[in-house]
């Protein structure tokens, strides 16, 4: 990997805190703290985070809270997980904490901690504090549901390059005409989207043995259609990956591989985060 340029920001990682009662037990994971993400942040030369809420710890947002403090609140930013419920004043708290977004992972409802008819109620209200929604979905879920992604108010934030395996699989590019992709690239294109480059293990059949070479064509596709909509991010500690972990410095790396150029790395991993999530 090429020396990072200075700002450089991971833009999707996770806090697991002990000192925090989980919501979900069977989901926590064991040295995952702030502290170790500090010891790795510092190796790898990152200046700045994102901390996305885990599925560990529910709607208890203190963790990813706790974890903005402790990784420096000027450069770290966290993206929260709430409930209908939540009032103003609440919403306001988690803001002035240093949050700027809320996350609807659906891609399995295993240990889910929102549903789908919270999301639009959910949006309206966060739009006002210029947040976005962040959505781990499944290509098929994006498709049925291009209807009220169109009507939500606010920006969407779509994880791990928005789950187009079908791209990944295909060696002649077909599945850049899924719809979900252009249900994608459609709101890209409006500004209403931003993708993650994040996550290939997800994308991908090849795996860690192959350096998820696969998913090259979907990575590359984003690079093509969205190069001021993206934002790089490690997916650290790699929750899904407890069988085959890899090692993040290669995930890094791998950005050179799908953008050769420097200039637009940088745009990639300083001005497009600094823009998504309000960095000075």
């Amino acid at each position: 990997m090429h020396a990072l340029p200075a700002g450089a920001c991971d833009a999707h990682l996770h806090v697991f805190d002990p000192c925090f009662a989980a919501q979900a037990p069977q989901a926590m994971r064991a040295h995952a703290t702030a502290a170790d993400y500090a010891q790795l942040r510092g190796a790898m030369g990152l200046e700045r985070a994102v901390i996305v809420q885990p599925r560990a710890h529910g709607t208890d947002n203190r963790a990813t809270l706790q974890a903005i403090g402790s990784l420096g609140a000027s450069r770290t930013r966290g993206i929260a997980v709430v409930h209908p419920d939540i009032t103003d004043a609440q919403l306001q708290a988690l803001h002035d904490g240093g949050i700027r977004g809320i996350r609807f992972s659906l891609h399995t409802e295993h240990d889910a901690a929102v549903r789908l008819d919270m999301l639009e109620p959910l949006a309206e209200r966060i739009a006002a504090l210029g947040w976005h929604v962040q959505l781990h979905w499944l290509a098929s879920q994006i498709e049925a549901h291009a209807a009220l992604l169109q009507r939500l108010p606010c920006t969407l934030v779509f994880d791990h390059m928005a789950r187009l395996a079908d791209i990944a699989d295909s060696a002649d590019g077909a599945g850049l005409h899924e719809p979900a992709f252009g249900v994608v690239r459609g709101l890209v294109q409006q500004g209403r989207a931003w993708v993650k480059l994040s996550g290939p293990y997800l994308n991908s059949r090849a795996g860690l043995a192959a350096a998820y070479a696969d998913c090259d064509a979907l990575a590359q596709a984003w690079v093509v259609e969205a190069p001021q909509r993206l934002v790089w991010g490690s997916d650290w500690p790699h929750v899904t990956e407890a069988a085959h972990p890899p090692q993040t410095p290669m995930l890094l790396a791998l950005l050179s591989r799908w953008i050769p150029d420097a200039a637009l790395r940088e745009r990639v991993l300083v001005d497009n985060a600094a823009e998504l999530y309000g960095f000075d």
